[in-house]
């Protein structure tokens, strides 16, 4: 069976204007990406902000080209696919669900636009799937007669979740999906996310700046950074022996509840990444607390392991 998802050395960069005076500058978001997301699975993407995460999941939806590379859903190059055809598989969820929803339509309109985009659907047909899919995401009928500010942030991001699921497509992109909302209604939605995965027999895509919800959800877990994938392993494996500096700080940073610990020291310093900069070398190295003299200049190999991958010169 093929992989849900497959990308194929993917590169994306943006130009940046530089002014009147100052030159353009091209911002690398995405260089040379490449993974496989089985069905049924969860990856999980954690990385800084700016380390192209969310240009990551707008390739995979179709809503930007790739400048090189492939991507494949469900056996089927993405960029060849009828854009109706290409929304039967792969939905999104994107972080804000009040800034996702047309404030002027009602709920029931919004979770059914996707069934009249395609077109051919009996308006009969569509009150009673998108009745059901309200049901099944907790929404009441009466719910859906409102407008989305009238719901509270968990009953706007379960909108969000039956509008992306009202198609039934195989994958579904959630972008931040709970980063948004309190962390008690956190919980409830990434309950109901594990449920309809179970039950629709779905795939994720879960790209979050949160590793405890990470570690929560994904079957396997991506860490990027400046664009590449640095490390990527189970997600039992990674939280507990990660190999590369970076995905090392990135769970030296979780805060923690025991009083007095105050904020951790991950020993990254001052010198923040610039996507329009890349350095030589391991693009870590400027921050990375164990870097040798050859990390400055060698690019390191991507090293393949059992379960995974890795990109470190300092990895054995």
């Amino acid at each position: 069976m093929s992989p849900a998802i497959e990308v194929r050395d993917v590169r994306r960069t943006f130009r940046v204007r530089g002014g009147l005076m100052a030159p353009d500058r091209h911002v690398v978001a995405v260089d040379g990406v490449s993974f496989e997301v089985p069905s049924g699975g969860v990856l999980g993407v954690v990385g800084e902000s700016g380390c192209g995460k969310s240009t990551l999941a707008r390739l995979i939806l179709g809503l930007l080209e790739p400048e090189s590379g492939d991507i494949l859903v469900d056996g089927q190059h993405a960029l060849s696919m009828d854009r109706r055809a290409r929304a039967r598989l792969i939905q999104p969820v994107f972080q804000d669900p009040f800034a996702s929803l047309n404030p002027l339509r009602r709920v029931r309109d919004i979770v059914g636009l996707p069934l009249s985009a395609q077109g051919g659907i009996q308006r009969s047909e569509i009150a009673r799937r998108v009745d059901e899919m309200l049901e099944r995401v907790g929404l009441t009928t009466e719910m859906g007669q409102r407008l989305p500010a009238q719901l509270s942030g968990g009953q706007r991001q379960r909108v969000a979740i039956a509008r992306a699921l009202v198609l039934r497509p195989r994958i579904v992109v959630c972008d931040e999906p709970t980063s948004a909302l309190d962390v008690s209604v956190q919980a409830q939605i990434l309950n109901l996310l594990a449920e309809l995965r179970a039950d629709l027999k779905l795939t994720y895509l879960f790209i979050s700046h949160n590793l405890a919800v990470v570690e929560h959800v994904a079957t396997e877990v991506a860490v990027m950074y400046l664009g590449r994938i640095v490390e990527r392993a189970p997600t039992d494996r990674l939280f507990a022996a990660p190999e590369h500096p970076y995905t090392k700080a990135l769970l030296a940073s979780v805060l923690t509840p025991e009083p007095g610990l105050g904020v951790p020291d991950v020993g990254l310093g001052d010198i923040l990444p610039d996507p329009a900069n890349i350095p030589p070398g391991c693009r870590f190295h400027p921050r990375c607390p164990m870097a040798e003299e050859r990390c400055r200049s060698e690019t390191p190999p991507m090293r393949q392991r059992p379960d995974g991958m890795v990109e470190c010169l300092l990895v054995p």
